[in-house]
Formats: C-alpha cells, sequence, structure tokens
C-alpha cells in the first residue's frame, strides 16, 4: 500500500470518529510523505500541530491505523520547513549520505501566489515577485531584496518564487536556504574540509533563495562565504532573491562591501495590513481552516490584533483549538478571551484613534472624511463629539493630539465635546447606545 492511500484510509476512519472541526483543522492539513520499513512519515504544517495532535489524538490515531492495515506501524511527524528527502523508491533519505552537489529543496508548497492576500501593504512587493519568477535573471531587479516586519509576509513571496519556477518545468535549478542553514552548512563544512563541496552547492544556483539575511551580523566567515557566492551568481547572469527585516542601508554589523552589492538591486518592503487586510486575511484562514466566524467577530480580531499576519493566523489556530479542547462553540465570549490572552496589556493601548473613528462611522453612519471634517451638520458634529470623547476615555489619547486629528482644532474644543457627551450619555438613548457599544468591544474590562 502506498503512503497516499493508506494515508486516505486512515483519514476516512478519522472522520467516522472524530468530530467535523477536529478533522478540519488538525487533519485536512497533514500531508503523507512516504511509507517505507512499517514506518508512515506525515507532514504537518507548524510545531504547535504536531504537540496538539501528539497530546489529543495520537491514541486514536494509533488505533485506526492498526484498524486500516492490521500491522504494527510506526508514524513519524515533520515540520513543513523541515522536509525530508524522497528518493525514487519512495524511501527517505538519511541526511548522513546527501552529497552536498544535491542540495534538498525545501519549497512549501503552500506558500503561493494565488494563496498570498495582496493589498496596498504588499502590492508592490508581490508584483516584483511575480515578475522575477516569470523570468529569473532575464530583468534588471537583481538582487531583490524584500524586507519588512517579522509576519508579514516576507518567507511566503519568497516561497512563491520558487514554487512558481518550479511549476514551469523549465531546466532552473533552485537553492533555498535560510541564513542559519547556509552557516551551518558552512561550519560543517569546514569540520568536515569540504568548503569545495559546499561552495558548489550554493554556486551552482540558477535561483538562489536566502531567508533573513539580516542573521548574518556579526559572522565575520560566513559574510566573506556568502559575498563571493552572491559575486559568482551575479556575474553569471543568476537570479538572487533575499529577505531581511529591514532595508538594507540600515543594517548594521554587515560588511559594507556586501550592503553595497545588496542596495545595487531592487529592494520591496511590506508593511503591516491595514484593517480591511486584516479582515480580509481571517476571512481567509477561517475558510481554510473550516470555521465560520461572524463578521463582527472577524472585526474584532482586527481591531486588536495588529502587528503582522502570523498573529492573526495564530488567532484562528488558537480559537479553534480553545473550542476543540472545551467542546465549546466560538462565540463572542471565546473570541474575547483569545484576543485578551494574545494580546495581554496592550489591548486597549493598542487601539488608535483611526480604530475608535472608523466604529463610530459605521454606527452612526457618517463618513469617517465627515467626521474629521469641518461640517457642522448635528449628525456630524456628534459623531465628531461621540469620536473624540471616546479617544480620551478609552486610548487616554491627549487633548492637544484629538484636537490634531479632527481637523486641528484647540483642546478647548475637544474639552466641551467630552463635556457635551458625558451629558447626552444620561439623556439621549441613542448616544449611551454607540458609546456603550464601543466601549464593549474596545475595552476587555468591560462586558
Amino acid at each position: 500500500m502506498t503512503h497516499d492511500k493508506l494515508w486516505q484510509a486512515i483519514y476516512d476512519e478519522l472522520a467516522k470518529t472524530l468530530p467535523t472541526h477536529a478533522i478540519n483543522t488538525w487533519f485536512e492539513p497533514v500531508i503523507p510523505i512516504a511509507f517505507s520499513n512499517s514506518e508512515l512519515v506525515l507532514e504537518v504544517p507548524s510545531q504547535f500541530f504536531y504537540e496538539w495532535i501528539e497530546s489529543h489524538y495520537i491514541k486514536t490515531l494509533k488505533q485506526i491505523i492498526t484498524k486500516v492495515h492490521n500491522h504494527d506501524i510506526k508514524t513519524r511527524f515533520i515540520i513543513s520547513a523541515e522536509k525530508i528527502e524522497i528518493n525514487k523508491t519512495n524511501t527517505p533519505t538519511s541526511n548522513k549520505t546527501r552529497n552536498y552537489s544535491q542540495p534538498r529543496l525545501l519549497l512549501n508548497k503552500n506558500y503561493t501566489f494565488d494563496s498570498f492576500i495582496e493589498g496596498p501593504n504588499n502590492q508592490f512587493a508581490k508584483t516584483a515577485a511575480e515578475t522575477i519568477a516569470s523570468d529569473p535573471g532575464k530583468n534588471s531587479f537583481n538582487p531583490l531584496i524584500i524586507y519588512g516586519g517579522v509576519g508579514l509576509g516576507k518567507t511566503h513571496l519568497l516561497h512563491s518564487i520558487g514554487n512558481k519556477i518550479n511549476s514551469s518545468n523549465r531546466p532552473c535549478n533552485i537553492v533555498l536556504a535560510t541564513s542559519e542553514k547556509f552557516t551551518l552548512d558552512f561550519v560543517n563544512s569546514l569540520r568536515k574540509n569540504k568548503t569545495v563541496e559546499f561552495a558548489k552547492q550554493y554556486r551552482r544556483a540558477d535561483v538562489l533563495l536566502i531567508d533573513d539575511i539580516q542573521f548574518f551580523r556579526g559572522k565575520e566567515q560566513t559574510q566573506e562565504q556568502f559575498f563571493h557566492t552572491f559575486n559568482e551568481l551575479y556575474q553569471s547572469g543568476k537570479q538572487i532573491v533575499l529577505t531581511a527585516d529591514r532595508f538594507p542601508g540600515e543594517m548594521k554589523g554587515l560588511q559594507d562591501r556586501l550592503l553595497s552589492r545588496f542596495q545595487s538591486g531592487l529592494s520591496v518592503d511590506i508593511q503591516p495590513p491595514n484593517f480591511e487586510m486584516r479582515v480580509a486575511i481571517l476571512m481567509e484562514k477561517a475558510e481554510q481552516n473550516g470555521v465560520d466566524l461572524s463578521y463582527d467577530v472577524m472585526e474584532f480580531i482586527a481591531t486588536h490584533i495588529k502587528s503582522n499576519v502570523r498573529d492573526l493566523e495564530g488567532t484562528i489556530i488558537r480559537l479553534l483549538a480553545k473550542s476543540s479542547l472545551m467542546n465549546q462553540e466560538i462565540d463572542f465570549n471565546l473570541v474575547r478571551e483569545v484576543v485578551q490572552e494574545r494580546v495581554g496589556k496592550t489591548a486597549v493601548t493598542d487601539l488608535t484613534v483611526e480604530d475608535v473613528v472608523r466604529r463610530v462611522s459605521e454606527l452612526s453612519n457618517v463618513s469617517e472624511k465627515e467626521i474629521v471634517g469641518k461640517s457642522r451638520k448635528m449628525e456630524i458634529a456628534e459623531a465628531r463629539q461621540v469620536s473624540m470623547y471616546l479617544c480620551r476615555s478609552i486610548i487616554g489619547t491627549s487633548l492637544n493630539n484629538i484636537g490634531v486629528y479632527f481637523g486641528g482644532r484647540d483642546h478647548t474644543t475637544v474639552m466641551h465635546a467630552v463635556k457635551i457627551i458625558d451629558q447626552k450619555r444620561v439623556k439621549n438613548e441613542r448616544v449611551e447606545k454607540i458609546v456603550t457599544s464601543i466601549k464593549q468591544e474596545f475595552s476587555f474590562s468591560l462586558s
């Protein structure tokens, strides 16, 4: 029985035994890699996945494997980023026997341009990456450096380039590595007196993809090796794509000649996603994981989880995990609990004036532009005063900063707005409802 057929049989039995949400969350992403010598090798997306399956489902999994195959079969899990090499006989190849001249291609097949959610924060970077993938080494974008903070999609784009080139079936040798792997390979080559083989491993590339080059800082010998590798590939017209946590000109601890090479190509940045992008990402991740979330819930998460895509995805996984473990429906209370766990004490301080204005706009049917504008129409002025009041009472924004944001108004105008809304909350049910609703939504201390 092949690994694919064996896993399909196991999966079908699991689907009969476990709840649908558990199957969709924890077993749908599992990929069978190999079946040899009574060992089934399964790939999971992350260490968290492995630990969760091992803690909660391993007993059920073993029972079903025995039922399906009727033999004692061991299971071994590998993480996507640590895929093992499979030879032609479908047997895992030992790392100990791997030749330096035959580097493994560790592309994550889930990282494609199609699965990359595009928005104003990353559009230029994605377009540049697609251009390179369509015709590597044949354009002026060499090297291409994709930079930005943690969890914004740099690695996704790097793997997307490799996957697109790989799927084109063109004769192209792709070499992918993190800066840590490059360093480790170099250190091992020194230890084993195989520096020539090491150099060949990387310099035979038609496309070189290196993730997180900022970790080269302080490693002088590694930088030296990478400099010569870079030069040889560049002069041969080979494509080089690098990712980093900041613009090359701002990197410290790297040799000037390396930085000069980095800045000779195209550098594109990825910014944190805006609110609309965060909601779109949540929609996509929720659909991928088979969970139905209301728009209000996704809006709540997007308001508080702002830093990066990885945190948004982690929140969805956390929700699914808690729901599965506690056998509880995903409702607003559970969402509030999970978000509070992830953001901690920064829940309120991470809110912005923009967040408040956006929510007031939605509840009052007054546009954000009108709220911060000059109009004195009653309904617009009231929405503006409510926004000022909430910025002061929830976020604690200074009177001066509030005034500046709302069209350069004086701090006394803001004080007046706060006083007016305090009075209206007692007499005006509609105003009280808007204020209370937003306070409940934005503040974890209120329920």
